[in-house]
This record gives C-alpha cells, sequence and structure tokens, in this order.
C-alpha cells in the first residue's frame, strides 16, 4: 500500500480549496490536492456562477433588443438560439476551466484525482487504497442538490440547474420549484429565453434571504414578465406520467395543480459530504449538515478545517475565498481575522439585481441600534429613466449617534456593481457625511446613493 505525507492536504479543488492551499502553500513545502470531480474546476466556474451570469446576461441582452421600441430603434424580431448560446457559454467557461486547471496541475501542489475518505484524524484513503497523511487538512468539497421530502420528488427525472445550465435547446414549459436566488435566476433566465414558466415556492416571498420589499419588486417583474408565480404554498406531491409532470400544491390553502414536460428541482443544496467518513477524523457535523467549525475555520479535529459551502454561513464564492485563506494562515502560525460577516456583501442576478451589504433592517432591529434609515426610487433618477431602468430603489441604514453606514441595499438596474459603493464604505467604517465628500459624477447610475446619504444627514443635523 502506497502511503505519501505531506504538510497540508486540501480535499476539494474549488474556488475555496485552491485559496486554501495557495495559502498554505507560501508557508509549506509539501501541499497536497485531491479532487474526485471528472472535470476540475469547481462548482463556479463549472456549474455554478460563470455559466449561469454568462446565459442570464445573455437573455437580458435579449429582453433589451425585444424592448427596442422603447429606446426608439426597429428591431424586427430578437430570440435565442439556444445552440449557440450553449456554445458561447461553453467558451466563455472553458477558459476559466483551463486556467484553473493548470494552477491546480502545476508544480507547486501534488495533484491526486480521486474521491478521499478519512480513517483516522490524520489519514486519508483514496479510491485505489492510497493513503495520505498530514499535519493539517482542509475539507473544501461544496455542495450538491439536495432532494427534500416532498412525495413523489425522488421518484421522477427532474432537473437540477446542472442540467439547465447546459440546455442546448428552448424547453417549451417548465415548472420551476423553488423561490432561492438559483431558482429565480435560472426562472427569469428560461422565461427570457422563451419557455413558459411556472415557479412555485413555499414561503410568503420569493428570496427570502432577501429584504420583503426586494423579493417584492422581483416578485412584480417576474409577474409581469409572463412568469406563473406562485407564494405561499405547500406542495403536495409532484408525479411524471407519460411525459408530463404533475405538482399538486396548496397556494394559500386553496387546492392547486400545475403541470408541464420539464421540472427543475431548485429546492436547495446541502454540504456535500457523504463519503468522507467525517466520523473517523473526529469531525463534527451540525444538523444542517455543515461541518461545524470555529471562527477560524477549524472543526472539532483542530488540525482539520473546512470553508465554503461545506461549511457555511453563506454558501457565497468570495466567502469560501476569504474562509480557506483565513483557515490557511492559521494553520500556518501566521496572523489571520476571522471573516466579518457584519459587512457580507451578497448579489443576486435577477433583473433588477439585487444587492445588499452590511446588516440588514430585521438586524439592525435584533440587535437594538438606533439607525436611520432612507431610501430613493430609480424611476425619479435621471440615467435610470433616460435608460428605462425605472424598477427598484436603493436604501442605506445609517446609525443615528455618528451616522457612519451600516448597511445598504440596492433594487435596480446593475444593483450588484453599484453595491459595491456601499460595500467599501461599510467596510471602512465611513459615514454619511464622508461619502457626501466624493465626486459623484452626473449622469451616472452611481450617484442614486446621494439623495439617501443627504437624507441622513438632514435627519442628522434636525436632532
Amino acid at each position: 500500500m502506497k502511503k505519501e505525507h505531506f504538510d497540508y492536504i486540501v480535499i476539494g479543488g474549488g474556488s475555496g480549496g485552491y485559496a486554501a492551499a495557495r495559502t498554505a502553500r507560501e508557508v509549506f513545502d509539501r501541499v497536497a490536492i485531491v479532487d474526485g470531480a471528472q472535470e476540475l474546476g469547481g462548482l463556479c466556474i463549472l456549474k455554478g456562477c460563470m455559466p449561469s451570469k454568462t446565459l442570464i446576461y445573455s437573455t437580458e441582452v435579449l429582453h433589451l433588443a425585444q424592448q427596442g421600441r422603447k429606446f426608439g430603434l426597429n428591431i424586427p424580431e430578437a430570440k435565442a438560439d439556444m445552440p449557440v448560446l450553449h456554445e458561447r457559454k461553453i467558451a466563455t467557461i472553458d477558459e476559466f476551466a483551463e486556467y484553473r486547471q493548470e494552477q491546480l496541475e502545476s508544480d507547486r501542489f501534488s495533484l491526486y484525482k480521486s474521491q478521499a475518505k478519512f480513517v483516522d484524524p490524520r489519514t486519508i484513503s483514496l479510491a485505489d487504497g492510497t493513503e495520505l497523511t498530514a499535519d493539517y487538512f482542509m475539507i473544501a468539497t461544496g455542495s450538491v442538490v439536495s432532494c427534500p421530502p416532498v412525495q413523489g420528488l425522488s421518484e421522477v427525472p427532474y432537473w437540477t440547474s446542472d442540467d439547465v445550465l447546459d440546455l442546448n435547446f428552448l424547453p417549451e414549459k417548465v415548472i420551476v420549484l423553488g423561490g432561492g436566488v438559483v431558482a429565480c435566476e435560472l426562472a427569469q433566465f428560461l422565461r427570457r429565453a422563451g419557455s413558459e414558466v411556472i415557479q412555485i415556492q413555499r414561503s410568503p416571498h420569493i428570496l427570502k434571504e432577501s429584504s420583503p420589499d426586494a423579493a417584492s419588486v422581483i416578485e412584480e417583474q417576474f409577474r409581469k414578465e409572463g412568469i406563473e408565480l406562485y407564494t405561499d404554498t405547500q406542495i403536495d406531491n409532484v408525479a411524471y406520467e407519460e411525459g408530463v409532470f404533475w405538482v399538486k400544491f396548496k397556494n394559500k390553502g386553496s387546492p392547486t395543480s400545475a403541470e408541464a414536460p420539464y421540472l427543475l428541482n431548485a429546492l436547495g443544496r446541502k454540504p456535500a459530504i457523504e463519503g468522507l467518513n467525517l466520523e473517523a477524523a473526529n469531525v463534527e457535523v451540525m444538523k444542517s449538515g455543515h461541518i461545524s467549525c470555529n471562527p477560524n475555520q477549524q472543526t472539532t479535529n483542530e488540525r482539520i478545517y473546512a470553508c465554503g459551502d461545506v461549511a457555511g454561513p453563506h454558501e457565497i464564492v468570495h466567502v469560501a475565498i476569504l474562509q480557506g485563506e483565513l483557515a490557511a494562515r492559521h494553520a500556518t502560525g501566521r496572523a489571520a481575522e476571522p471573516v466579518n460577516y457584519d459587512t457580507l456583501l451578497g448579489v443576486t442576478f435577477t433583473d433588477p439585481q439585487i444587492g445588499q451589504v452590511g446588516l440588514s433592517e430585521a438586524q439592525l432591529k435584533e440587535r437594538g441600534i438606533d439607525y436611520i434609515s432612507a431610501d430613493f426610487p430609480f424611476d425619479d433618477h435621471g440615467k435610470s429613466i433616460l435608460m428605462e431602468a425605472k424598477t427598484g430603489y436603493v436604501k442605506v441604514m445609517a446609525e443615528r449617534s455618528s451616522g457612519q453606514i451600516l448597511g445598504a441595499e440596492c433594487v435596480g438596474k446593475d444593483g450588484g456593481e453599484l453595491v459595491h459603493a456601499m460595500a467599501v464604505a461599510i467596510t471602512l467604517k465611513a459615514t454619511a457625511a464622508d461619502l457626501l465628500k466624493v465626486h459623484w459624477y452626473h449622469p451616472t447610475l452611481s450617484e442614486i446613493w446621494t439623495y439617501p446619504l443627504e437624507d441622513i444627514v438632514d435627519e442628522m443635523n434636525q436632532t
């Protein structure tokens, strides 16, 4: 049996795992990466961020072209060419995947293309029987689509997000189960590409991680675009018969049903821990399925760390990278500051987009913080009016006593880009008055932030 020892072993070669390996390699000489996926690159590059945003942007361009009359343009016909759309997506993500593969296969690391499982707290076994030991481990295995206990769902041939992102034809009609970020982004993509879409969400609002105000804007837009959206539902059962899916559910208590030739299960994901044999490594798992970690990303085995989707609490790629870098710095004895989730940044790539950063109003109230909130609508703003981008608003929350920006929300055109101005402000502890010293160019979308900032300063001056 082959045995080998390393300073640091990373299980999973996605964004978080690679960040950990790269950071550990700055100090350690012997760093290994173990990844058993058919393709190297990780969820973000292969099946997540990059392919989904490539497709979403294409249908945003399509949607604008179909609205040509609003801009004084005569565009006789605009429609999706799904095979070409598919090929563009492949070409785009191939560039990123090839670069990541080169990084993983470089001579800086020892790469093992295999599944791994722990046999004891310091040893993993590979599929061919090879055993690897290490002083420190990082678990960065990501997440997989979950199948919640909905009657009949596990027995039907549903699509996952992977299937939708790999489409080379236009499905006539699709039922989307779920109302999270993935469900909403893909529902709008399919609708704009030309599919009929029925979306069924169990909670009273879609995007329950966002504010009810933000969710309401997206719900209105979805219905305006022709998505048949149901919220506050209870799914009774799912069936598949003669090429047709049937979903029976209660909508606000009333029995309802939907049928379509395709069904997308977007009811969530779960940490990918199956087969790791974490018990043998003395690594505890929480009820949610996430690996239990302390603020330094250490598990209940202090020599084993975890980052990204497998650890939580937020399944966002830049958080996985921050966690991976933090953990590797900690393992190598360097200064390492835990990730500050009070400055968390999130973006939902619907159209309009949702960008949110810092503490939400719900969190501010929960913590008993005295704050001022001010907002301003896009339909009263010069640049957004001339762009026909009048849906949504911006909102800023600041500490009443100091004016320090604590949270912000942007629901509107390019909200994911615009919110970064507030992300910088929150991270650097800037006040509303500080931000009004900035040169905000006119006419730009970004200058919309000045209106709620001025309102905050005015309210502070009155008290």
